[in-house]
């Protein structure tokens, strides 16, 4: 998996955040950025269960330039980029669809439908001072509703290291960490922790917002670990902050993100900022990356 560091390279002229590594260039309108190491897709942090670079899944056997849900494996829970078909089950089912592109090992092309997060970003975004939100991420080009946008990518964590994480956070700190819950049939629950704090992609400077123009879906490619894809909720014009919800909870009600709205906390809460008419107040935090909290938030 390639990475780069960014640092001071950019004020002495890289124009890419990125430096290369989308396949489309991310600005910066600031003089300094913290420092971190870019990846644009998951890797393996401490305490992983999965290294989500190992080839997991089978591959279609495909021929065609069109894999059909009748006779792809890879769409055995139907199609999953037509009519909107994202948008539509989020907000109208409770347990949405699981989604599989087709992966590295399938006889399709690249050309193939089904093929969309891992073609990497298309729009021209941007990243920039917001003020009282600190880093912020914008579109420099109108986006199309369930189009996708970016991923939210980072080192996959096991529990306790997410925990240890959060336990060294200071008051004053961002926290990156999200915490995605995915509940299956049957009452079984899987959990990925990730966290693009010191190695992480453009994803890290989106902000929250309590009525948010993307949303976010688990998108399984080659690995049994899920990809964070943010897609657009509505059409998104040209100039626009992007946002979600850190609660998860935003045309995905079966995930959960950030945090519990209803968590208690002892120490004060950070005040959001979104500036929408529904602001809930304050930011979500996710009470669960406390052990003595994690017993009654886990099935939020």
């Amino acid at each position: 998996m390639e990475s780069a560091t960014v640092s001071q390279a950019h004020m002495m002229g890289c124009s890419d955040l990125c430096q290369g590594l989308e396949a489309r260039p991310v600005s910066l309108l600031s003089d300094e950025l913290p420092l971190f190491q870019y990846t644009p897709e998951h890797v393996a942090g401490a305490g992983a269960d999965l290294d989500p670079t190992e080839i997991s899944f089978p591959g279609c056997d495909c021929l065609g330039t069109v894999c059909l849900p009748d006779s792809c494996p890879c769409l055995r829970h139907s199609a999953n980029y037509s009519e909107l078909r994202l948008i539509i089950d989020r907000s109208e089912v409770r347990h949405a669809k699981p989604v599989f592109e087709c992966n590295i090992m399938c006889k399709c092309g690249d050309s193939c439908p089904n093929r969309v997060v891992q073609r990497g970003l298309q729009v021209q975004l941007q990243v920039f001072q917001t003020g009282q939100k600190g880093w912020g991420l914008r579109t420099l080009e109108p986006i199309s509703v369930g189009q996708f946008v970016c991923e939210y990518a980072g080192e996959i964590l096991g529990f306790r290291e997410a925990c240890r994480r959060v336990r060294l956070q200071r008051p004053s700190d961002s926290n990156y960490i999200i915490v995605l819950r995915e509940h299956f049939h049957g009452g079984q629950m899987t959990e990925t922790f990730v966290d693009p704090t010191y190695i992480g992609n453009i994803g890290r400077f989106l902000n929250h917002s309590c009525e948010p123009n993307l949303f976010m879906v688990p998108v399984r490619i080659h690995s049994a670990v899920p990809r964070l894809a943010l897609y657009a909720a509505r059409d998104v014009a040209s100039g626009e902050e992007l946002s979600y919800d850190y609660s998860g909870k935003f045309h995905n009600p079966s995930a959960v993100g950030k945090e519990s709205e209803t968590a208690e906390r002892s120490e004060p809460r950070k005040r959001c900022y979104c500036g929408a008419c529904s602001c809930r107040g304050f930011l979500p935090y996710d009470a669960s990356l406390y052990p003595a909290q994690r017993s009654k938030n886990i099935h939020l």
